[in-house]
């Protein structure tokens, strides 16, 4: 296994200790915890580009991670009633559904990239998730608005609009 994937399951592994400590309400270790598993994600693609370990169960299990670690701070927030659930829903929701199409589309032996729109939106998914974890902390506002929301909605306008271009792009496939 390369050490790209390695770091892409450390991750994964995160993620439930991250949840755990942000229902226990440790938000220090919570919020130190997600960025942590957030700056993998970065260092695993690096080292994959870099080293030339690129493999096609990183393609799978990588953006999985994300979607997992995601999901598992919206999930968390709304749970500490820090977010509200539709911002949530919507987020989840498309990461389900694009998921799964990846999913689909590499059992039947394509393997669809990322989109440019796709990796912008996952950072934008991570630093709101990580503003609204500081918030719980520190009370972000800018001109009277919550920098939180500000972040959650424009990670939420990124999501919508990357999910369309994935059917746009991809509509030959989908229409299979």
């Amino acid at each position: 296994m390369t050490m790209a994937n390695k770091i892409t399951i450390m991750r994964i592994i995160l993620v439930p200790i991250f949840m755990a400590f942000l229902l226990y309400g440790a938000w220090y270790i919570s919020a130190a915890i997600f960025i942590a598993a957030a700056v993998t994600d970065g260092v695993d693609g690096y080292i994959a580009r870099k080293y030339n370990q690129i493999t096609t169960l990183g393609k799978i299990i990588d953006p999985l991670a994300d979607k997992l670690l995601v999901a598992a701070g919206l999930i968390g927030l709304v749970a500490m009633q820090k977010l509200t659930p539709w911002f949530a829903l919507i987020i989840i929701s498309r990461e389900f559904i694009v998921t799964s199409l990846r999913i689909a589309a590499i059992s039947s032996g394509k393997v669809i990239p990322a989109a440019p729109s796709g990796k912008i939106k996952t950072v934008l998914q991570i630093i709101a998730i990580i503003v609204t974890l500081c918030d719980s902390l520190y009370n972000f506002e800018l001109y009277g608005i919550s920098l939180s929301d500000l972040f959650m909605t424009a990670a939420v306008i990124m999501t919508v609009y990357s999910g369309i271009e994935y059917v746009i792009i991809n509509k030959d496939w989908l229409k299979g």
